[in-house]
């Protein structure tokens, strides 16, 4: 990064922001510029989260993103959510031990429907710029995939830890996942991404984003910003609808919220706390009364 004075205001927003996050490639005075840049130029950033759309509801572990996303639509910033329509229909290979069925156009769109209702219980999203990248990857000739393939190497593609692995247990890796991280870096040059969000388990496929923009002659890269992933209920494995049992949905009644928010093991309530509420963890209080008080505001939140 260049090197450039930043104001406190810029870099006190930047620490907000990514409080509790990974901010790539060079940590949070990249993002303070970034911040900076926009507001002298008068243009906000176009700030990313791509979603693909394989299961019908949302759950806590995705509103860990959304809140940081609500941060930068209070600055006045333009929030870009890409709905996988062509992702989707690929599957995502990230921490995936086996080659993930791939969806129809039909169960995209009907996965789709409510997403944007249960998004709202978090963002406006009536101000948020809404896109599916089917519309532009779908658009694609065999001579612009083939393009966008000679973005990358089969090399650098093999150093994703779930493809080596798999690589060396002898299981097998379906071409078409390779397109994967191709086609989510190709979504940034799409939309023009400054910024884009996603979880730990993004970061091969983000980092892709930066240099697809550059390969497609950008003059600009998009600062990433990794979120920590949330368990489930039973502190073990991550927050998704694979695990039912331990999955907090943002469509559960309020009474099943409650009940499984109450369940979750002591050790994760200060990671609750600090990603999932605006509320502070105290430590000195018995540990019933605090996961009470938590399992409140959160059922609160997401129930009125």
């Amino acid at each position: 990064m260049e090197d450039v004075k930043i104001e406190e205001k810029f870099l006190k927003q930047a620490i907000d922001i990514s409080k509790g996050a990974e901010v790539l490639p060079n940590g949070v005075n990249e993002l303070a510029k970034k911040l900076q840049d926009s507001y002298y130029s008068k243009k906000p950033l176009r700030v990313k989260l791509g979603l693909d759309p394989t299961r019908p509801d949302l759950h806590l572990g995705h509103t860990v993103v959304m809140r940081k996303l609500k941060k930068f639509q209070e600055l006045g910033h333009t929030i870009v959510l890409i709905v996988g329509g062509a992702t989707a229909m690929v599957g995502d290979p990230s921490g995936k031990s086996e080659t993930r069925p791939a969806l129809t156009k039909e169960q995209v769109a009907e996965n789709a429907k409510t997403y944007f209702e249960q998004m709202s219980k978090v963002l406006d999203v009536t101000k948020a710029e809404v896109r599916n990248n089917a519309d532009w990857l779908h658009n694609m000739s065999f001579t612009d995939f083939l393009k966008l393939a000679s973005a990358t190497t089969v090399a650098k593609l093999m150093t994703r830890d779930d493809f080596a692995k798999r690589y060396s247990e002898g299981r097998p890796i379906s071409p078409v996942e390779f397109f994967y991280p191709l086609m989510q870096g190709y979504d940034s040059v799409a939309v023009d991404a400054d910024i884009e969000f996603g979880g730990t388990d993004q970061r091969f496929n983000l980092l892709m984003g930066r240099d697809i923009q550059t390969f497609y002659g950008l003059n600009k890269m998009q600062v990433v910003i990794m979120m920590p992933l949330i368990e489930g209920t039973d502190g073990v494995v991550k927050m998704s609808k694979t695990y039912p049992e331990h999955c907090i949905s943002l469509t559960e009644e309020p009474k099943n919220m409650y009940g499984k928010l109450m369940s979750i093991p002591d050790e994760l309530m200060e990671k609750y706390f600090t990603f999932l509420t605006d509320i502070e963890f105290n430590k000195e209080n018995n540990p019933r009364d605090e996961k009470m008080r938590l399992a409140y505001e959160i059922t609160k939140m997401y129930n009125g």
